[in-house]
């Protein structure tokens, strides 16, 4: 379901992260749909940079603050007086989480506390929805998808710090924030791809320098399974969630986000896909599955009947057109488009498309 703009306009909005991948892409819709955005997050960690590219900051107000700075976080959030809160800044790729697991910790569970915790006793706030991710569950490599009830847990330090962000988010729900009238969900929601994301040792971005460049493209785990689709997915979701929260706080919980369970592709199978829909792509070179020392999820796939079923939230875009309008991102900014004007381009078609296609 599209977002509504009548909901959205005049909102006051605080969204963390918005430097980031996802979070420039979700301050880009806000700012669409006519609500009073604040961001919060740290620099942007790549080059290039979607925020930098798109010139997010020109329709919201941007600052850059490190949420382990609880103070000065607290003093950025009394000034943006929010009505919806909604948390994305992390540390966000599961590789750099084994050489920095004390910094990966630190973001994600420090981080989402001294967000809730500058919340608590704060006047108007309505709704915080806080994002982890689909690695928060007990990996068992089991065929059937998770569900909302499943074990958390998590191998590497990027998956446990976001299954102890959920432990964080729930308690500071029952602890303090619901008493005041603040509903607060957590989102888990599956791998997130689209254009502008230059993150490293993240399969697109890696296949898309690999091919821009001319060179092979290594994958570490050609086998592994993951529940794919375009990063607009997860965002709209993000919305509709925070919206029926304003509407209806007794829906606080955890919810799953992500493509039906049956379309999850491999590795392998996404890259083939992609490399038909970037012309010029290189042959690539598989790394047998067991060639890396870092542990990965094998299989993992999101069981969303929850979200379909207390929100109306399903898939808008299948994954061959997630693919294709990615790849067209990516070949249209090396071209020299306007990076802004193609997020916009791709949220209003996704916004035109009420079916899964």
């Amino acid at each position: 379901m599209r977002p509504d703009p009548g909901f959205w306009r005049g909102k006051r909005v605080l969204l963390t992260g918005h430097t980031g991948f996802k979070g420039a892409w979700l301050a880009l819709w806000l700012q669409r749909l006519g609500a009073q955005v604040s961001g919060v997050a740290q620099p942007p960690a790549t080059r290039p940079d979607l925020f930098t590219l798109a010139r997010v900051a020109q329709g919201m107000e941007s600052h850059f603050c490190d949420l382990l700075h609880a103070r000065a976080l607290a003093a950025r959030v009394r000034a943006a007086r929010p009505e919806v809160v909604l948390h994305l800044a992390a540390q966000a790729l599961v590789r750099a989480s084994y050489t920095a697991p004390v910094q990966t910790f630190a973001r994600n569970v420090m981080g989402t506390v001294h967000l809730l915790d500058a919340l608590r006793g704060l006047a108007g706030v309505r709704v915080a929805v806080v994002v982890t991710s689909d690695k928060v569950y007990r990996n068992r490599e089991w065929a059937y998808p998770y569900r909302e009830d499943d074990a958390l847990g998590g191998h590497d330090p990027y998956s446990a710090s976001k299954a102890a962000a959920e432990l964080v988010t729930a308690s500071y729900r029952d602890a303090f924030l619901a008493g005041q009238g603040t509903a607060v969900a957590s989102a888990r929601c599956g791998n997130a791809i689209g254009g502008g994301d230059w993150a490293p040792e993240r399969l697109l971005p890696d296949a898309v320098r690999a091919w821009s460049a001319g060179q092979t493209l290594h994958l570490r785990q050609p086998r592994a399974t993951r529940p794919w689709q375009h990063v607009l997915e997860p965002l709209a979701a993000y919305l509709r969630l925070a919206q029926r929260l304003w509407e209806q706080p007794a829906l606080a919980g955890a919810y799953n986000f992500g493509p039906l369970p049956h379309t999850a592709l491999s590795v392998g199978e996404l890259i083939e896909r992609a490399c038909r829909a970037y012309p010029g792509s290189a042959v690539r070179h598989e790394t047998p599955d067991g060639g890396d020392a870092a542990h990965e999820a094998g299989a993992l796939a999101l069981e969303t009947a929850h979200s379909r079923q207390a929100l109306g939230v399903a898939p808008c875009w299948g994954l061959d057109r997630a693919i294709a309008r990615s790849m067209h991102w990516y070949r249209a900014q090396h071209g020299g488009a306007d990076a802004r004007a193609l997020c916009l381009a791709d949220i209003a078609a996704w916004e035109e498309q009420e079916v899964y296609a």
